[in-house]
């Protein structure tokens, strides 16, 4: 299940929770709304090695292996390093007050294309197009078992820069799409404040 926009992370055990869920864009064509990524109940974050090929990146896309990404917080920036010498950098929108962005280091553990969204409390299924809260594409690095954080586009652009998601780091589209070609399944994302 895929926290990000109007859903919630849970972080502590003190904090409600509640979940979402992203579809590929063929399984949201589909009338019936099956779930593309399903994670297990609560766990401790951990790398999702296994994923399906509709997660893969595009065969086209070779990113290097010596690629990582840094996202400072409090610079409400993520950079692209490949062999320790930033490359790019990219503004961002981070965890707002209590639904903080989790700190560590992480891998990125899925990748999607024009992701669909369901809404954690409704169900409703919003498919890929200009008012899909995921933007055009979808990152995944962090996981509780059940939840997950990533990168993700937006169509609400100018809340870049701001702390305002549910833990979820959101960047404009034309960003998140350069930033997906750089990436791949395993690349090294490191979350600092």
């Amino acid at each position: 299940m895929l926290l990000c926009f109007n859903a919630v992370v849970l972080l502590s055990s003190s904090q409600p929770q509640a979940t979402a869920s992203i579809l590929t864009a063929q399984e949201a064509t589909i009338g019936e709304a099956k779930l593309q990524s399903h994670i297990p109940a609560l766990a401790q974050p951990a790398f999702v090695e296994s994923v399906s090929p509709a997660t893969q990146p595009p065969s086209s896309v070779k990113p290097a292996q010596d690629t990582n990404l840094v996202i400072k917080l409090r610079e409400r920036r993520v950079y692209v390093y490949r062999s320790d010498r930033v490359q790019t950098s990219f503004p961002i929108a981070v965890g707002k007050a209590g639904w903080e962005t989790p700190t560590g280091t992480f891998r990125v553990m899925q990748m999607l294309q024009n992701p669909a969204w369901e809404h954690p409390w409704t169900g409703q299924v919003i498919p890929p197009g200009p008012n899909n809260p995921l933007g055009i594409r979808w990152i995944g690095f962090w996981t509780d078992g059940k939840n997950m954080i990533g990168f993700h586009g937006t169509p609400n652009e100018q809340l870049i820069g701001r702390a305002v998601s549910h833990g979820c780091v959101r960047m404009r589209n034309r960003d998140i799409q350069a930033l997906y070609e750089l990436v791949s399944l395993g690349t090294p994302v490191i979350v600092e404040r």
